[in-house]
């Protein structure tokens, strides 16, 4: 047989086959290839995201070397922790430089593999990213909320067109060629030969680009960014080739500030070196040498020299959110006659100056860095938002002077009352005052208390009225240089009725029904159980001062009110449980339901960002009545305890599950409440095991949102072995991480002793202050304000005694 009669024998068998076979079969076998194709095709495309992502991560930071030193303590800060990780329990915070509270925060914004021109992280920077945009001067750091990315500066070695840089044209670095330190960051980019380098001044970024020899050096402004894509508009530039200077403007409507129109941002920037070029655009039109632009779009490319040596460009830009002219005054004021290494110097002493409140001794070098860190997170947030002249717009739209202050914006108080505020009180009294008097402030431009200002506007993020809570505590302890009284019958307004229909703030959603049923009834009030036990701390709060006031009445009547999250403790379930307005309680109820995990919010529709079971310990302020309301103290603590030992030890992953959760801001002080029922060994073993499990020195080390120190707070808190009860004078006791620890405070320093100290000693068998010996697990703020010394005894195993807490 010839190979032609083969080949024919051959089609004819598979004509014969196919006739044979049903079309359907066909068209099913067809598909089955095809999905396998596609399987195999996303399998691969998954397997090589992975292995890129594990390739970013495992580059450390650290073979890039420059002159710059951190200072003593600023070596052991280090700014990649929680800039990492799964992107929806990320910690969210940034590397770049800025001052404690400064306006600017200078910084890197990476492209995610998946999605460009954004980070999956809301700072703008994800440590899972090897591609930069460029560097931005404002951001939120460590919220789930996007807000910032102002003028973008983005360095290349040639003239660029907007369209190719606006479509997403980013530039490759590698984390081991990139440093970071209070107040200084730096990194490399190969793709261009240059080394880019950062620091900052409250109101100032300046840049430091050291480009290759024989380049042609470029730095693209882009007036319109904003971070992860979001809305910008009114964009405006001149450029000032004599004064080396480009000015402008912009709006932008980022997650809080597009909830009341926008922010108007104004900067001025200044450079080294004289323009060889200049092209303004405008979308995608390039206007060779033309001085102005306004509209949408709006950005220019800038030109310097080429040379034969490393040629050093070298911007400052100021910004203000008042007007060009106090931009270019902040920059006359903080960087105009300075060089790059003397800002770097000034930025370094200040946060010196902060790490320096807490001094400790002993611990490994891992958790030195923690703490250190953890110090310097509580210091990024919130915003000094006057300029230096004292100028800032105001929450009524128009420009006020703060004489006797500094005006603070980018309060997340929803999450740092908890943590943050306590701790500014107890170390930084000066700045929590400014804070304090910039809500009151706020009240008097805007017309209420916020929950959650950002810029010159109510956010309405979140639940509740925490203002109440952190003036009441600031109040508490000693710090009274502001109009309580003011501040306090705006509390006692909202409290008592609801805001205006129309209002900037939303007040305290369903208080009417919070008052007529003594608690949120499901189906009236949104979210009914978190807010009532929101309102009930906030209420428990305004007791205490109108206490401390004089207003008797007021107290006797908001102590009741405090009480009124009693009313949705299901006794059967014993639960916090949603109970409608006939007083029934809702079912089916499902308490190991995350609300995060509940598609179309069927079932924990009544809580916030947790479970019914993480909402179950959320009424610290009452402890002892809330330990009351369960079958017995026994019970209690079991059940506490199972909440710990059934928690993930590793950091939250997929799903931070539905026990103990470290990155859930309603169960933060739960370890505390073991106290309360006479078992601070397990508060003290709990405290000390989130201390070693819930934070490390990697990329990834938070348990979720830092929510602007909130986290790092806590870990600020329970490594001094101490923590607040927010809106009361109190402290729990706990156990000290360290050795030794020097807290300085307005007079003398707390001195913070751990006798018999060993890592594996977490016991505390016995305390005293000031060589007193305490027969309770707790203390107030007036006994440690003024300094002493706070001893723990250490031991391997739990203390037998059982302390009574009241």
């Amino acid at each position: 047989m010839t190979g032609d009669d083969s080949k024919k024998r051959a089609s004819a068998v598979e004509e014969t086959i196919r006739k044979e076979t049903p079309w359907w079969k066909r068209i099913l076998k067809f598909a089955l290839w095809s999905v396998l194709a596609m399987v195999v095709s996303c399998a691969v495309f998954i397997g090589a995201l992975v292995f890129k992502h594990h390739r970013i991560v495992g580059a450390k930071p650290g073979r890039l070397q420059t002159k710059v030193q951190p200072g003593e303590l600023g070596r052991w800060v280090n700014p990649f922790i929680g800039t990492g990780g799964i992107p929806w329990v990320c910690g969210h915070n940034f590397p770049g430089a800025m001052v404690p509270f400064g306006m600017v925060r200078l910084g890197p914004e990476t492209t995610s593999m998946l999605i460009r021109k954004r980070a999956l992280n809301t700072s703008g920077y994800y440590y899972g990213d090897d591609q930069i945009l460029g560097f931005s001067h404002t951001r939120l750091n460590g919220t789930g909320a996007t807000d910032g990315g102002h003028f973008l500066v983005v360095p290349t070695v040639e003239a660029d067109q907007p369209g190719t840089y606006r479509k997403g044209q980013t530039t490759s670095f590698s984390h081991s060629e990139e440093l970071a330190s209070p107040g200084y960051y730096a990194v490399k980019l190969p793709n261009i030969g240059t080394l880019v380098e950062l620091t900052a001044t409250p109101r100032v970024g300046i840049h430091r680009y050291t480009f290759s020899p024989g380049s042609s050096p470029h730095l693209l402004v882009d007036v319109m960014n904003a971070l992860s894509g979001k809305k910008s508009r009114e964009g405006k530039l001149q450029v000032r080739p004599e004064a080396k200077e480009v000015e402008g403007s912009v709006r932008t409507f980022g997650t809080f500030s597009g909830r009341y129109g926008g922010i108007k941002v104004y900067f001025v920037a200044r450079f080294s070196q004289p323009f060889a070029t200049f092209n303004t655009w405008q979308n995608d039109k390039v206007f060779p040498n033309q001085l102005t632009a306004e509209g949408e779009g709006v950005g220019i490319d800038l030109g310097f020299a080429a040379t034969n040596t490393p040629q050093v460009v070298t911007l400052i830009l100021a910004i203000s959110y008042v007007s060009v002219e106090n931009a270019r005054a902040n920059l006359e004021s903080e960087a105009g006659a300075k060089d790059f290494d003397q800002v770097l110097a000034e930025a370094q002493r200040a946060w010196e100056d902060k790490l320096a409140l807490v001094k400790i001794q002993g611990g490994t070098e891992k958790q030195r860095t923690i703490f250190y860190t953890a110090l310097f997170r509580v210091f990024q947030m919130p915003t000094v938002f006057n300029d230096a002249n004292g100028e800032y717009l105001g929450f009524d739209r128009k420009v006020h002077q703060a004489s006797d202050f500094q005006y603070f914006t980018d309060l997340s108080i929803w999450d740092t009352f908890r943590t943050v505020h306590p701790l500014y009180t107890l170390i930084a009294p000066q700045d929590q005052r400014d804070m304090v008097v910039s809500l009151v402030k706020m009240l008097e431009q805007g017309g209420w208390l916020p929950r959650w200002p950002s810029g010159h506007g109510y956010s309405n993020s979140m639940l509740g009225t925490p203002a109440d809570i952190v003036i009441a505590d600031t109040y508490l302890k000693g710090i009274r240089d502001f109009d309580v009284e003011l501040a306090y019958q705006a509390m006692r307004r909202t409290a008592l009725a609801p805001t205006p229909p129309g209002s900037a703030f939303s007040g305290r959603q369903g208080v009417e029904s919070y008052l007529q049923y003594g608690y949120c009834p499901a189906g009236l009030v949104e979210r009914s159980v978190s807010r009532t036990l929101e309102f009930a701390w906030a209420d428990d709060a305004i007791s205490r001062l109108a206490e401390s006031l004089g207003h008797h009445e007021d107290a006797t009547l908001f102590r009741e009110h405090s009480q009124f999250y009693r009313n949705l403790w299901n006794p059967n379930t014993q639960y916090f449980q949603p109970r409608d307005a006939q007083g029934k309680f809702v079912e089916p109820f499902k308490p190991l339901l995350l609300t995060y995990m509940d598609r179309g919010d069927k079932f924990t529709k009544d809580y916030v960002e947790g479970s019914a079971l993480q909402w179950r310990w959320a009424a610290p302020f009452d402890a002892e009545g809330m330990i009351s309301l369960f079958k017995s103290r026994e019970y209690f603590v079991e059940e506490l305890d199972n909440f710990f030992a059934k928690s993930d030890p590793a950091m939250a992953t997929w799903s931070p599950g539905s026990y103990y959760w470290h990155g859930n801001e309603p169960d933060l002080p739960a370890a505390y409440l073991f106290n309360n029922a006479g078992r601070p060994d397990l508060t003290q073993k709990w405290a000390r095991w989130i201390l070693d499990h819930k934070y490390s020195d990697g990329y990834d080390g938070l348990d979720g949102n830092d929510d602007a120190g909130t986290l790092s707070a806590w870990y600020v808190f329970s490594a001094l072995g101490f923590y607040p009860i927010a809106g009361s004078d109190k402290y729990q006791l706990g156990t000290p991480l360290f050795e030794r620890t020097e807290v300085k405070l307005k007079n003398n320093p707390l001195v913070i002793v751990a006798e018999n100290y060993a890592p594996n000693y977490p016991y505390v068998n016995k305390v005293w202050l000031n060589d007193v010996p305490l027969d309770r697990t707790w203390i107030r703020h007036a006994e440690i304000e003024a300094g002493g010394t706070l001893r723990f005894a250490m031991s391997a195993e739990p203390a037998t005694l059982r302390l009574p807490n009241n």
